[in-house]
């Protein structure tokens, strides 16, 4: 295939294109994507414009002004989107992408495939209206080095995803120590290992309970008071609205007044749901996660979604959460830690509600096993819990003795209530906190309420770091860390030996493995 068919993909399909060779020409993004970038720069100017109108409402030629002025920025806004779109261009090499912008200052970015860790598809509502879509390239390094090309048409967008993947050089999957082909293979390519349906996804969002909308509600209403019927933070104004003086309600009795307050209750609980519902519907419906050739693909939501594919061998570790309320029926989310930089929020969840069993076989998928009843759990360092709920203490200690001494000794009392507070919170913790350690894994847990599991893989650390400080060394107790490409893993309050004991467990199966002959 030449460069000219990649440059017309409506000539050939997705996959052909992927296998085309170099392709040299510099090329620009879908035109029509100038109406939808144009669109979404209108939407973030919408209230900058109320705003303006509205300091000069009293005065008609202000708002012809204004009309004027609003009607020039747009003219002038869609004239640079233009000029934007005409001087960005983007080159697919043997070697790399390279991506041109600037209308005055020219600024040129280039990004080897090897660096490219994620390539992900991104389409907001009007673009795929549209038939377009974004296409993102991870680095892993975040700001300047990531490039998006936005936007394309979704055939070409999916060409060229396939494109960079058979370009990069990540054929080689580095297996963890004592992995099978079938922990690596545990589902065939292009099975769903998980999957929302929306009796799931509104399940999910009764636990995302939020009064976000209330907020912005009273937001908008303390900011545009002056457009309302009436004045909403004056109780006396409600007595028209409610046509019941407020003085009357407050005569009703503390049965009715306990009535109101559990319907007013009642209310803000409907919000809550119902903006937990929408939230959760916006971002994760239609959640698929399928096992692909090399690795994850993910795709899901509902007006903008994004279809992400995550290779297997650059997961390098997991991330079990769950809520406190949602963990007393048994739901947990997943979440990869990846070398790639993270887009957004849980860009790389894989199973955001999902019950352990149904975690199991994404884990293995990606060569990890989930703790189960064979793992022997460790306890931290008892002593490490109690120095800190010492030093806790001392705080309300010494604000009660000042007030003892220098206002009055009743108010003593109040600061001291902390006390058996944060001795209790530091006991919860220690009963809680666990680590272990197998031949292929570490493991650690924390959280009393809401507990988190951290699994990574031995081979997959980059560093092991034993930490002590002051009352660490006085106490026989230090913190782990494990350095891990894309995220960050700690074991807390180990006893020394345990620490040294798990240090060079994690040394023994680094140096054990010869990288260079992975393939």
């Amino acid at each position: 295939m030449t460069a000219e068919t990649f440059d017309t993909p409506g000539g050939a399909t997705p996959g052909e294109a992927t296998r085309g060779a170099t392709v040299s020409q510099p090329r620009r993004t879908a035109p029509i994507g100038i109406v939808v970038g144009a669109l979404s720069d209108m939407r973030k100017a919408v209230l900058p414009a109320i705003a303006g109108a509205i300091g000069l409402r009293s005065e008609l030629s202000g708002i012809g002004f204004v009309a004027g002025i609003a009607i020039l920025a747009i003219a002038i806004g869609a004239g640079v989107a233009v000029l934007r779109w005409w001087r960005t261009t983007y080159t697919v090499g043997a070697e790399d992408i390279r991506l041109e912008t600037g209308v005055v200052s020219r600024a040129a970015r280039s990004v080897p495939y090897e660096r490219i860790q994620d390539v992900s598809l991104e389409q907001p509502l009007l673009a795929r209206l549209l038939g377009l879509t974004q296409v993102r390239f991870e680095t892993g390094a975040g700001g300047s080095d990531e490039i998006a090309l936005a936007y394309l048409p979704v055939a070409e967008g999916e060409a060229l995803r396939e494109l960079v993947r058979e370009r990069r050089d990540d054929h080689a999957a580095v297996p963890a120590a004592g992995a099978t082909a079938e922990d690596a293979n545990a589902q065939p390519v292009g099975a769903v290992l998980f999957a929302m349906k929306p009796a799931r996804v509104v399940t999910f969002g009764l636990f995302e309970f939020s009064l976000a909308a209330v907020a912005v509600v009273a937001g908008l209403a303390q900011q545009f008071d002056f457009l309302l019927p009436f004045d909403v933070w004056d109780w006396d104004e409600w007595q028209g609205v409610l046509g019941v003086p407020v003085d009357r309600l407050a005569a009703l009795g503390p049965v009715m007044q306990v009535v109101i307050g559990l319907a007013t209750l009642a209310a803000l609980s409907v919000v809550g749901f119902a903006t937990g519902i929408l939230r959760t519907a916006l971002r994760d419906w239609g959640f698929v996660l399928e096992r692909t050739a090399r690795g994850f693909r993910r795709r899901r939501g509902l007006l903008t979604t994004t279809d992400m594919v995550m290779p297997a061998h650059r997961v390098q570790a997991l991330e079990l959460r769950t809520g406190w309320l949602r963990r007393r029926f048994g739901w947990h989310g997943l979440k990869f830690v990846s070398l790639a930089q993270d887009a957004g929020s849980g860009s790389h969840v894989v199973a955001p509600f999902a019950q352990m069993e149904e975690l199991a076989p994404i884990a293995a998928a990606a060569g990890f096993a989930l703790p189960g009843d064979g793992t022997l759990w460790q306890r931290p360092a008892r002593r490490a819990f109690v120095d800190r709920a010492v030093l806790g203490a001392a705080v309300p200690i010494l604000a009660a003795a000042a007030l003892a001494i220098f206002a009055d000794p009743r108010l003593a009392l109040v600061p001291l209530l902390a006390v058996p507070v944060i001795a209790a919170g530091q006991a919860l913790a220690w009963r809680r906190a666990r680590h272990a350690l197998d031949a292929r894994q570490v493991f650690t847990r924390r959280g009393w309420l809401a507990p988190r599991i951290d699994v990574a893989q031995r081979v997959k650390l980059q560093s092991v770091e034993i930490r002590q400080g002051p009352l660490g060394r006085r106490g026989g107790y230090a913190t782990l860390h494990l350095g891990l490409a894309g995220g960050t893993m700690a074991i807390d309050a180990l006893p020394a030996g345990e620490a040294q004991r798990i240090r060079d467990a994690v040394v023994e199966s680094v140096a054990g493995l010869d990288f260079s002959q992975v393939s």
